[in-house]
């Protein structure tokens, strides 16, 4: 394995930020048309997924997930690394096949399929997790074929983590089939259906507990044990194990690493690892998030009433989570004077404020910083993943250029251009 084994523990670095920064100012970046740039670091991208690939069986399949970060571009780099897609819709499919994925590396698991989706999955190839025992019902119609992969979500009730919002695998979550009191209901399913050939679990990421995630997957284990003494060994041809791991927002907690996940996985679970079947997984916070970083150029700074604020170009537009629950998602904050050099001096409490129309639009509140002034640039650290994806139209606002970053002396590259005032009009609906 190269240097990059601890690829997931690392996030971009401020002297990489520093230098990117000044490599932006050099390109014509940071101006009035683009006060605000996305920036993705495509090799440490490229390094987490070669990681990723050298933890697990050869023969896992590891599906990004596309709604941590739906730019194509970053998908595509994802699939010629060796990747596959999971995808939440289908309009994410259609990402997954665009960026160049082949439909049997996508797997879908939207909760709210509808029979045209069913059907289109079964037709194109695409690998299916079921959500509930109606979904079940709906493919059992369709009579899939000995080539589909059709998998089944199970809920394993492990409890819900510190951010109840992202936990699924309480015992009132929506998603899954419910864990019952015996599992024999679920063994029944694959008794009934011989097609049903997979079997998926998902607790969450962020806030969710190292035991909380070994735990599902002992105890989607035990269910393929039971299924296959009921039906045959080899039944079960892939486990889905869902993504998990939480991302290192810069707080300073310890946070389960990849490789601690896969030692207790092989320690708790070491059948997972037999090759008896194929492990899936669904990463993308870990995967995603510390690997990009926003930059807005500060249009205002200074006292304003009792407090010191300053306006940036992205905000509760990037960044929904950290406006509403700003104490579950906060992120790191780097000001960086106009040359791109970290500003130093006596850190005061500033409110960090986006350019939307509305009170709540906060990317930071009375968070102790350098002295920021007019034309400095703030860095909002860890916004690779769950940002661009959940983009607010509030305002109307075009979403900033995104940027990838490979090697230092490299030119930047664009992955997605700005949008202009022309796409924004289309966009509701109008003529430019």
């Amino acid at each position: 394995m190269t240097d990059s084994v601890a690829a997931f523990d690392r996030r971009v670095e401020p002297a990489r930020i520093e230098a990117t920064v000044a490599q932006l100012r050099a390109q014509g970046w940071l101006d009035d048309d683009d006060p605000a740039v996305l920036v993705h670091d495509l090799s440490l991208l490229r390094a987490r997924a070669e990681q990723l690939q050298q933890s697990f069986p050869a023969a896992s399949l590891h599906a990004a997930a596309i709604k941590a970060n739906p730019a194509v571009s970053i998908l595509s780099v994802l699939v010629e690394a060796g990747m596959g897609m999971e995808a939440a819709s289908w309009e994410e499919v259609e990402l997954a096949l665009a960026a160049g994925c082949t439909p049997d590396r996508i797997v879908l698991d939207s909760p709210a399929k509808t029979r045209a989706d069913l059907r289109r999955a079964l037709d194109r190839g695409v690998r299916l997790n079921l959500d509930n025992l109606d979904e079940l019902d709906r493919v059992a119609a369709l009579e899939p074929g000995s080539d589909a992969h059709v998998g089944l979500r199970v809920n394993p009730a492990v409890g819900a983590g510190t951010i109840r919002s992202t936990s699924v695998a309480d015992r009132g979550s929506r998603f899954g089939v419910p864990w019952p009191q015996t599992i024999e209901p679920l063994v029944d399913c694959f008794v009934r259906h011989a097609w049903l050939d997979g079997l998926h679990v998902h607790v969450g990421s962020q806030g969710c507990s190292l035991q909380q995630l070994v735990s599902a997957v002992r105890k989607v284990l035990e269910l393929r044990a039971a299924i296959e003494a009921r039906v045959g060994q080899g039944r079960i041809r892939w486990v889905d194990i869902g993504g998990g791991l939480p991302a290192d927002y810069g707080r300073g907690h310890d946070l389960p690493s990849l490789d601690g996940y896969v030692a207790a996985l092989r320690r708790e679970t070491p059948e997972l690892f037999s090759g008896e079947f194929q492990v899936v997984t669904e990463f993308g916070r870990a995967l995603q998030v510390g690997c990009g970083f926003a930059v807005s150029r500060v249009e205002y700074a200074g006292p304003k009433g009792e407090r010191r604020m300053a306006t940036i170009h992205v905000g509760a537009d990037l960044l929904p989570r950290t406006a509403y629950a700003p104490n579950d998602w906060p992120h790191e904050l780097l000001v960086l004077d106009e040359q791109g050099r970290q500003r130093t001096g006596q850190a005061e409490p500033w409110t960090v404020l986006g350019p939307l129309c509305f009170a709540g639009d906060v990317v930071a509140r009375d968070r102790p910083l350098p002295p920021i002034v007019e034309g400095d640039h703030l860095v909002i650290r860890d916004v690779g993943g769950y940002t661009m994806g959940m983009w607010s139209r509030h305002c109307s606002r075009g979403m900033p250029p995104v940027l990838g970053l490979t090697e230092p002396d490299e030119p930047l590259v664009v992955l997605r251009p700005r949008e202009t005032y022309e796409d924004i009009v289309r966009f509701w609906g109008g003529r430019p």
